[in-house]
């Protein structure tokens, strides 16, 4: 499922009208990418991928914000 998620937010991030629904679309695939690394580090029993799933997840957060900030900067100067 998360798999097939991410083939739909992909496409919605290839294809996006605006560049908010390409950031949103981004945002969405960063949060698949993190519950696929949870769902695979239970499956195979390891714990230790906890450090990876915490930076993922922040680094998705700050490069949203990141771009909803370039966004509307670009928008304020129109």
């Amino acid at each position: 499922m998360v798999v097939a998620a991410g083939l739909l937010v992909l496409g919605r991030l290839l294809r996006g009208p605006r560049v908010l629904d390409r950031v949103v679309a981004l945002d969405a695939l960063v949060t698949l990418l993190v519950a696929g690394a949870v769902v695979g580090s239970r499956l195979r029993g390891e714990a230790a991928g906890g450090h990876v799933v915490i930076v993922l997840a922040l680094l998705g957060f700050v490069g949203t914000l990141a771009a909803a900030r370039l966004v509307q900067r670009r928008e304020d100067m129109r």
